[in-house]
């Protein structure tokens, strides 16, 4: 499984410019995958940007896309989101210590309340 290979990911923002890569080679964007917000790579806030740059990263890392769309947002939120300045590193450790601490939810809590209205009618 891929998520076993070491890799480091870097970020850095010039001018209005962000990018990223991984062993000093770009990492995919992943544009193909339109279920992610289509965004330029971005980080330090939760929004369409961090979304596009957390699953990317996930989806390298795990070599899986289901399991990356599974687990983007909560990584975008608790890792990508609290990444701050112009330049940051993560190891593939810390994103499999980051996956590991955090609780996968199947569902938006807009779908899961839509569940349940559904149910009481």
């Amino acid at each position: 499984m891929r998520c076993l290979d070491v890799a480091v990911y870097r970020g850095k923002r010039d001018q209005n410019t962000c990018s990223v890569t991984v062993d000093g080679k770009p990492l995919d964007r992943r544009l193909d995958v339109v279920s992610v917000p289509i965004a330029e790579f971005e980080w330090g806030y939760k929004g369409g940007g961090p979304g596009r740059l957390a699953f990317a990263l996930l989806a390298h890392y795990l070599g899986d896309d289901k399991k990356a769309l599974m687990s983007y947002r909560s990584f975008r939120d608790n890792v990508i989101a609290e990444l701050k300045g112009d330049e940051w590193t993560l190891t593939s450790a810390h994103v499999g210590s980051s996956l590991a601490a955090s609780v996968e939810v199947p569902m938006t809590l807009s779908e899961l309340l839509d569940k349940v209205r559904k149910r009481e009618m």
